[in-house]
């Protein structure tokens, strides 16, 4: 909660700081790496730092928070905050690196707004930034703590032992554990941070949706091959895990994170998925069928034919095997499927177009222009928004449990 001293200031400049937020942003993150290269090794994903995604996610994510504390001062935006925790739990971050971001922003403030940082403005600031970080740091210990892990060992070593070309871009690859430790099983929809050295010799990390039941030995995630304008590769991790990894290959993977999990309330649920967005349905179907649940399943993917649809026999083969679910399938080239689905439709999603329950829990995950189009259709239906929930791959630019 704001101070008394300091809600009238942030009250007064949070608009011209919501106005510089994304030039703030883009000052901060290039004034970061210049100070502090290393964190470019191991960290930050680049990839998303090319194409301006991490600076609209922090831009975001900061102008939500200070809004958060002057409208509804008595809650923080709790599923804002726990999604970020979990992305920085994979990624082993540290309090004290909280402290490197912070001197950095306030930097950045003070560059793009000039003489409009008085003191009594930049204190104020500053306490927004502490509310924020320290929020995040208790957040991530108790991450860690329920691993039973330190933020510098959430790594550990995988052997590759299966890799299946789903698709013309899409690799599925089974990894077994090769020490001794522990391995705690992942929640249902969870994801692990893979990290590999790229050919400049510096590490990145990019996230993957497990996309199978953890069996106690193995994990299984899927990477689609990303490509550019023109269909040239594009994605420098992606074409790396494509190309060059087999089975055999050692993979550095992170403990399981993420807070879009599988509901064990026993209301029915729907999963809604395009494209790679299958990702984290495949990984709930799994743990439903390894619990032989009877809940009513309704599964609705779209893609643009039979052809390109990710993990298909995974997923129709867990779907006939539980009680009490239902597949339905959109594509746009033609409305024809080989699979023995409940209905096949062509064109562009639309999840009223088939009966589904009343009292549902739904999971989202796709393009975010799917996405969005999906969360306004049920919204539309009369389906609560807050019994909505999605994951977004990369920095989240949606931010819709704010509504």
């Amino acid at each position: 909660m704001l101070s008394d001293k300091s809600r009238p200031v942030v009250a007064a400049t949070l608009p011209v700081v919501g106005d510089h937020i994304g030039e703030i942003a883009q000052r901060f993150y290039r004034h970061l790496f210049d100070e502090h290269p290393e964190l470019m090794d191991g960290v930050f994903n680049r990839g998303n730092q090319v194409h301006g995604h991490q600076q609209q996610a922090l831009a975001g994510s900061v102008a939500a928070f200070a809004t958060t504390l002057l409208e509804t001062p008595e809650r923080v935006p709790e599923q804002l905050l726990r999604r970020i925790a979990h992305k920085h739990a994979s990624l082993g971050i540290r309090p004290d690196q909280y402290q490197v971001v912070h001197d950095n922003l306030m930097w950045a403030i003070g560059d793009v707004l000039g003489d409009a940082v008085t003191p009594e403005v930049a204190a104020a600031w500053d306490e927004v930034y502490w509310l924020m970080a320290n929020a995040l740091i208790n957040q991530e210990r108790g991450l860690y703590s329920a691993r039973g892990v330190r933020s510098e060992t959430v790594w550990r070593d995988w052997q590759v032992v299966r890799k299946i070309q789903e698709t013309d871009d899409v690799v599925t690859f089974v990894v077994k554990r090769i020490d001794d430790r522990l391995v705690k099983t992942s929640l249902p929809g969870q994801y692990v941070t893979l990290r590999m050295r790229m050919p400049d010799g510096k590490l990145q990390p990019r996230q993957y949706s497990l996309t199978r039941a953890d069996d106690g030995e193995h994990r299984q995630f899927s990477v689609k091959r990303e490509r550019g304008e023109g269909g040239a590769p594009d994605g420098e991790m992606s074409t790396l895990l494509h190309e060059t990894v087999g089975v055999g290959d050692t993979l550095t993977l992170s403990l399981p994170y993420g807070d879009v999990v599988l509901d064990d309330s026993g209301r029915p649920v729907v999963f809604a998925s395009a494209g790679i967005g299958i990702s984290p349905m495949a990984g709930m179907l799994s743990h439903l069928v390894a619990a032989d649940s009877g809940l009513p399943i309704t599964v609705l993917h779209a893609d643009l034919d039979e052809a390109s649809f990710p993990l298909r026999r995974q997923v129709v083969n867990d779907v006939l095997a539980l009680k009490n679910a239902r597949m339905y399938l959109w594509y746009e080239k033609r409305a024809q499927s080989l699979e023995p689905v409940d209905g096949v439709f062509e064109g562009l999603m639309d999840p009223t177009a088939v009966d589904i329950p009343g009292d549902a829990l739904y999971y989202l995950c796709g393009p975010l222009p799917f996405m969005k189009a999906v969360r306004s259709r049920l919204i539309e239906h009369g389906v609560a928004p807050r019994d909505i929930q999605y994951e977004v791959f990369g920095p989240d630019l949606w931010q819709a449990d704010l509504d």
